[in-house]
Parts: C-alpha cells; structure tokens; sequence
C-alpha cells in the first residue's frame, strides 16, 4: 500500500506519522508536524527521494507507481475519473512508463473503446493517461509525453433560456430549482456546485464562492437576486446542493418529465446545458468573450469562442450592416450599379 497519514498522540496534542510501502520496503515514522498539509509534503518529498534516486530508477518507473504519485497530487477527483484510471491499470498493468509510446497509447484508448466515439477515447483513456505520465514528468521521473488527439464530431449541445429556466423551475423542487438558478446565473458545472457550502455564501455581498474541480482555483461569483430568494428559502440542515449526485440527476429528470408534460415543446436539456445558456445568454446580450471568460471560469476567452459562440441562425442579420447613421445619411439607393447621393 502507498504511504497513508495518520495521526497519534503526544503530551502536547497530535503528531502526524505515515506508514506503508514505497516499492517492496515498507516505511513507517513520525513526520514531525502538526498540520496535515505539512504532513503530506513530507511524504511527498520522500515518494520523490525514493523514486528518483532511492528505490528505482526513473528509466523503471511503472505506470502504477505513475497512478500513486499522480492520485496523491490530484486527490479531487470524481467517480468518474477513478473508473477510468481503473481500466487504465488493468490494461497497462505493470507497464514501465518508459515503454508507453504516444502510438502505443493510441493503441490502448481503441482497444479499450473499440465500438465508441473519438470523443470517449479521448476522455477516458488518452487524457488521464497523458496527465499521469506528464505530473511524473515534472517530478524528472519521466520524460513527458504528447499524444495526437482523435477526431470526432462536435456536437452542439443546446443551451437553456430564461424561458426554460422558468418552466423548469415551475416543475421542479425548491433545492433543484435553485440548483438550475445557480448554475446558470453563476455558469458553475454540476460538481462545483455540489461543494458549495453555506459558509461560502455571502448575502450581504450577493456573492459566492466557487471552487474549480478542473483547474482548483477558485472564484467569486455575483449572486443575482432572484437566486438569492431561491438559497435564502433553502433548509440549512445540509449544503445547499449537497445530495448525492445520483439522487440529484434524478430529481432533476423527475422536474424535466413534469414540465414536459405540462408545455407541449419542452426540451428536455440536462444540468450542464445551464453552463452553456450562462456563456450563450451573455454572449448574444453583446458580452465580450474575456468578460464571459472571466465570469464563467472558463481558462481562456478560445475556450468560450469554440465551445459557446454559435451561430445565430438567421441570414436577414446582414441588414445590420447597412442600418448605421452614416450609411443612412450618405446612400440612398443603388440603382443600376449607380450609387445616388442625397443631395
């Protein structure tokens, strides 16, 4: 087993000590600290000592002992992302990482997926893969890796209207509707809001704090008011969006069946087409893309751009580009290719 903290106590309260294996040696000892966060840089720095110098050879590094150090770094992540670092250690096995080529990698994500989309193999096999091998690049265990992507066809996901929100929230649950309000006046994913706790609520400021699962920066979101009335009405037993995720996507099915039932027409969208009707909404009330950026979380102004800045699908928009006042005042007609100034 990997090096696991735990606490014991002294005369003067509680020290942190570690115990597990590092390779085939098993360790255990105090770490001298008091905090947890300086607990966990102590083993870190000797998982480091060991695997660079220690215990094995960078050049003999597995792709499990990759997985370890990677977990250790990257402790946010969801079922999701676990599952698929699951297949990836059943496939490579005691691989060494040196032997993990950029074809041989491709090769894996089709052997895994062979019937799915190049969109799943990238998710689920090429980019967990890269950033293992990668994070232990930069700890000089490895040299880094790139690996060509899959094409796929993109495919555009509707984004919610105010319109929509408003029939939902009609069909749905205090706590899921307020759910459906955050997300779209905060452009949060799902899983951010799941983590947002009371105390990172403030009412006084209309603001909240997000934390960026993908990223892990955080960010201060403005509260508006209508989602303000919507949290202030919510019981305080639990975190607002605190339910568990399966219980939560099946509530808000439960609200999107209802108003689908009550409106003829009613598209039934899931909980990340709030993301996208936050970044779309803004972008056709004349947003610039860096302020949408900023606002949503999203790294980069591209970002927004390839993923959120549709087409409006609507030729007769080219008359805006004859509707400013110079061109009113100065042309009048076009006759027979004759342009006529107005005198």
């Amino acid at each position: 087993m990997p090096l696991k903290l735990y606490k014991r106590k002294t005369n003067s309260g509680f020290v942190w000590h570690y115990r597990g294996k590092l390779g085939e040696d098993y360790r255990r000892g105090t770490t001298g600290a008091t905090n947890k966060a300086d607990a966990a840089r102590f083993i870190a720095a000797l998982e480091r000592e060991y695997f660079q110098g220690g215990g094995v050879e960078p050049q003999g590094l597995t792709f499990p002992e990759a997985v370890v150090l990677y977990e250790k770094f990257d402790k946010g992540q969801d079922k999701r992302s676990k599952m698929y670092i699951v297949r990836l250690l059943k496939y490579w096995k005691d691989k060494r990482v040196r032997d993990m080529t950029p074809g041989a990698i491709r090769q894996s994500a089709i052997d895994i997926h062979p019937d799915d989309s190049g969109a799943t193999r990238n998710r689920q096999v090429i980019t967990p893969t890269q950033a293992i091998i990668n994070h232990c690049a930069e700890l000089e265990l490895c040299p880094p890796v790139r690996v060509k992507r899959f094409q796929f066809e993109r495919k555009i996901k509707a984004p919610i209207t105010l319109e929509w929100l408003d029939t939902f929230c009609r069909h749905a649950e205090p706590a899921i509707g307020a759910l459906a309000l955050a997300m779209f006046a905060t452009g949060c994913r799902i899983s951010e809001a799941r983590r947002i706790e009371w105390a990172d609520l403030n009412f006084q400021a209309q603001t909240i704090l997000v934390r960026d699962r993908k990223t892990k920066k955080q960010r201060i979101a403005h509260m508006p008011q209508r989602l303000l009335v919507a949290l202030a009405n919510l019981p305080r037993e639990a975190p607002p969006f605190g339910r568990p995720e399966t219980s939560t996507r099946r509530a808000w099915d439960v609200a999107v069946a209802a108003a689908a039932e009550a409106q003829e027409g009613f598209t039934r969208l899931t909980c990340h087409s709030c993301r996208h009707g936050f970044a779309t909404t803004l972008l056709r009330q004349g947003k610039d893309v860096a302020t949408v950026a900023k606002l949503g979380g999203w790294s980069s102004p591209h970002q927004v751009l390839a993923t959120y800045a549709h087409a409006i699908d609507d030729a007769t928009l080219t008359d805006g580009l004859f509707d400013s006042t110079h061109t009113t005042r100065e042309w009048v007609r076009v006759e027979t290719n004759q342009v006529v100034r107005k005198k």
